[in-house]
């Protein structure tokens, strides 16, 4: 229809916002800046986006045709009407109606905007999401109730500077919510509420209920560092109400809200910011991520040995320490045979007091375990439960978005075919008019479907960049590893040195020591 209109006929304030907006060395207008043009319409994203798909920018510009045909498009959707070809045509033989888009000279900093690259790239750096907030997620002392018991916790966001108390179930809820309302970005996994059935494990129930702590721990901190996520409502809501039922309040503010793709105000036309390869992208950046993922699974398990054989280290030393205590504390009077003779008796009452430095020892040992646990086996499992995330959406996408999408023309193929087989074999008016109704409602169906298809693309490809934004958090893992070592290391040989001299005071003679370097 655009051919039809004569630019001759078109209203001053068309030439006008056509002089605002156009490239200084072209002579069309580039999509991304008509796309910035149509935000300023107030209009509903529906309607854009049926204005958007009229409109022909399939080499990323509109021609000065193409944009006064738009123009009309906006004014009859800013009277209320559907922005038809049809109607467009009426209107192209009698008077194109103005649109409100206000003096068009304000219209020039359209060109000055970012480009659309900018929209679909996360300009994040790891340092930035570290320091957004850190949560700690503390157990409270148990409560129990009149059957059963259950456990709190104290939740305090270093951001708000607020501290509030939260239950599994609130979790639970939140993290539903979370997932209803960011279906398309990467949401991280709850631990499982109980130790599971019939699955044969060594860890007791205290051991459960601190991993499940640390786990919820690591949760809320990725969601309280996520560009989107910790902008939003639900988030500090979680964070910081305090009333007496934050589960309601959660859900209130989701129904208020609705899903992301009703709220982004770019989600209809994501597919424009898409670039060409954005398959092949997804799919090479998966697979490498799948591969990072089964790296860091090996690495979190040889850490968690490591952490484990300090902890028995620590404890053989204990045990070690005591042995030598009991062999000194016997008070048995030596046989006659071996008085004469013996130095036991003496060296029985050195080896009790032995048991103070094992003891030390003992306790830098099982320090160095915590260490091992808290600044790196938990940071390798932080990033895991990213990447864990990040594959779970993957699947979301192919299985529920592509899926119901190919469903969906599935469904409106079957349609079409009894609607041609109705107009072969004459049938009753009320029925066809159903049918076409149907049909009608099916092609909308299909048309969200497709742009939520696309848009779930788009927030994969930045919850891919999250990913790689993350990765550097390898060397703050290294570094907590080495110093952990380092740091045990040097205390434990301080303790071991400070040992050896007592050692040649305590027993008298060739007690086989060397002395020290």
């Amino acid at each position: 229809m655009a051919g039809e209109i004569n630019e001759g006929s078109v209203p001053a304030y068309y030439r006008e916002v056509y002089e605002a907006i156009h490239c200084r060395t072209d002579e069309r207008v580039p999509r991304e800046v008509f796309q910035r043009l149509l935000l300023r319409t107030d209009l509903s994203k529906t309607v854009l986006t049926q204005i958007a798909e009229q409109v022909d920018s399939s080499d990323g510009f509109l021609s000065k045709l193409s944009l006064y045909k738009a123009l009309a498009l906006i004014a009859l959707a800013q009277q209320g009407k559907q922005p038809s070809p049809k109607l467009l045509e009426n209107c192209i033989q009698a008077e194109l109606p103005k649109p409100q888009l206000g003096d068009p000279r304000d219209l020039s900093t359209l060109r000055m905007q970012p480009a659309q690259d900018d929209v679909l790239t996360m300009s994040q750096t790891l340092d930035k999401l570290l320091t957004r907030d850190t949560v700690q997620v503390e157990l409270i002392p148990e409560k129990k109730g009149l059957f059963l018991k259950h456990v709190e916790y104290q939740v305090t966001s270093q951001r708000y500077k607020i501290s509030v108390y939260r239950r599994y179930s609130d979790f639970d809820v939140f993290h539903e919510v979370l997932l209803q309302r960011f279906a398309y970005r990467v949401v991280p996994a709850l631990p499982p509420k109980r130790m599971l059935k019939g699955v044969l494990t060594n860890v007791s129930e205290r051991e459960f209920i601190e991993g499940r702590r640390r786990a919820l721990c690591r949760f809320i901190n990725l969601v309280g560092r996520h560009p989107f996520f910790s902008e939003d409502e639900l988030v500090k809501t979680f964070l910081t109400f305090n009333g007496s039922d934050v589960q309601a309040k959660l859900r209130d503010n989701y129904k208020k809200t609705g899903d992301e793709f009703m709220t982004n105000r770019i989600a209809t036309l994501a597919k424009e910011y898409l670039p060409a390869d954005i398959q092949a992208q997804f799919s090479t950046s998966r697979e490498m991520i799948r591969n990072i993922h089964n790296s860091f699974q090996k690495l979190r398990d040889r850490a968690e040995k490591m952490a484990e054989r300090s902890k028995e280290n620590a404890t053989d030393l204990l045990m070690f320490g005591r042995e030598l205590s009991t062999l000194g504390s016997d008070a048995s009077s030596l046989p006659s045979l071996a008085s004469s003779q013996s130095s036991w008796g003496s060296l029985r009452q050195a080896l009790k007091s032995l048991s103070v430095e094992f003891a030390v020892l003992s306790d830098k040992a099982a320090q160095q375990g915590r260490r091992e646990e808290d600044d790196v086996v938990e940071k390798l499992n932080l990033f895991l439960d990213l990447l864990q995330s990040y594959r779970d959406l993957c699947e979301r996408h192919e299985k529920g978005v592509l899926h119901e999408h190919q469903r969906a023309l599935h469904k409106y193929g079957m349609m079409k075919r009894q609607m041609m087989s109705a107009t072969v074999q004459p049938k009753e008016q009320a029925s066809v008019e159903q049918l076409e109704s149907r049909i009608i409602q099916q092609e909308n169906a299909i048309q969200t479907m497709e742009l939520r298809n696309y848009f779930s693309l788009f927030c994969l490809h930045q919850e891919t960049q999250l990913i790689f934004t993350y990765l550097p958090i390898t060397s703050h893992i290294l570094g907590a590893f080495v110093n952990s070592q380092v740091q045990g290391h040097r205390e434990m040989g301080e303790v071991w040195n400070e040992l050896q001299p007592k050692l040649g005071c305590l027993f008298a003679g060739n007690n086989g020591l060397k002395p020290p370097a």
